[in-house]
């Protein structure tokens, strides 16, 4: 049998790459999607040698986008992580990086109509009910790709985006703190867990012997300590109310330590067993929002002002990611924001054996 071909759009989003789909490209049962997406991406295997993925979970993700129905956004987005080595296809969490990715083919794909020199693109995460509001530059009537905004993790530079974030607390927990708590103790360690629009875990690198410093590396080839991380991951992913997390790429397990650029707080990711090259984006807004409750393992590690409206640093092992928070008089973030690049790499068709799916 032919191989059925579906239009798709690769796509970078902030430090990750995503094939990006129509939702009317794809099949709509999703056992069926997801056994698509898998063989689009050549998972399960370590290369992904046989599908578009890159070998790492940073390059083996999906962003599904359909014109939206709600009045208050203008499209849906549907994350996808596809594992690399297991036939699984997570949809339990937002990607923030892809997000980035989402106003630009909205506009490529003719789902938005460009309004000026800026475009403004309301988009319903689906994975989590969530709204973002993203602004592109797109002068001349089409979507600007080039410009001077450096983000580190990706080399060169590219046209500068806002993304806007209103109510993503507990965005997959149902709480800021799923827990009820600043500081939970799991294996004897204490961490803390929270949502404030990606589930994380942090743990003081300190208190599990480690500097916090080490390579991306030595972290990968550091069996004890994921071995450790595991343990609480696991026991985290119940109280946080996200069940049992064996299989599933959510909560995010970040060890931090003090900052050494002159950041808010150094930190190192893992998404969920291997150690990311830099941090999610919704990952560093939970981070940075920690680092601005009393109580949390983030006291005496980070470096923040008394001041409501933060810019806080969040280090990582390619450079560092800012994150604009806002705080009331009483504390509580009510808004965050923060500066992606994105850029259209490919488009065309993917293809995958006619014998899994005919097409549409």
């Amino acid at each position: 049998m032919k191989q059925t071909r579906i239009p798709c759009v690769l796509m970078r989003g902030g430090t990750s790459k995503a094939a990006c789909f129509l939702a009317s490209d794809l099949p709509e049962e999703t056992q069926l999607r997801d056994a698509v997406l898998l063989a689009v991406m050549g998972s399960p295997d370590p290369r992904q040698i046989d599908g578009l993925g890159g070998a790492d979970p940073l390059t083996s993700k999906v962003a599904i986008i359909s014109a939206s129905a709600r009045s208050d956004a203008d499209v849906d987005y549907l994350f996808a992580q596809v594992n690399v080595d297991k036939a699984k296809v997570d949809y339990g969490q937002n990607c923030g990086n892809i997000l980035a990715a989402v106003a630009p083919f909205a506009v490529e794909k003719g789902l938005i109509h460009v309004q000026g020199p800026l475009t403004r693109v309301r988009i319903f995460m689906v994975n989590t009910g969530q709204i973002a509001e993203a602004h592109i530059a797109t002068p001349d009537g089409a979507v600007e790709y080039q410009g001077d905004t450096q983000i580190d993790g990706v080399p060169g530079c590219a046209a500068e985006q806002v993304i806007r974030f209103q109510d993503i607390a507990g965005s997959s927990c149902g709480a800021l703190l799923p827990t009820g708590q600043a500081r939970d103790t799991f294996d004897g360690i204490d961490v803390t867990c929270i949502d404030n629009g990606m589930p994380v875990v942090l743990v003081r690198a300190a208190d599990l012997q480690r500097s916090g410093l080490e390579s991306r590396e030595q972290l990968d080839a550091d069996d004890e300590l994921k071995a450790r991380l595991e343990s609480i991951r696991l026991q985290a992913g119940l109280r946080m109310n996200l069940g049992n997390v064996s299989t599933r790429t959510v909560p995010k397990m970040t060890l931090i330590s003090p900052p050494v650029n002159g950041g808010t707080v150094t930190t190192r990711t893992f998404i969920p067993h291997r150690c990311h090259a830099s941090i999610g984006v919704l990952g560093a807004v939970s981070v940075a929002t920690a680092c601005l409750i009393p109580g949390a393992v983030t006291e005496g590690v980070a470096e923040v002002s008394a001041e409501l409206e933060h810019r806080l640093s969040i280090e990582h092992p390619e450079g560092e990611f800012s994150v604009m928070l806002t705080q009331d008089l009483n504390g509580n973030v009510i808004n965050s924001g923060l500066i992606r690049t994105a850029r259209l790499l490919f488009e065309g068709s993917v293809a995958i054996p006619g014998t899994l799916w005919s097409g549409k």
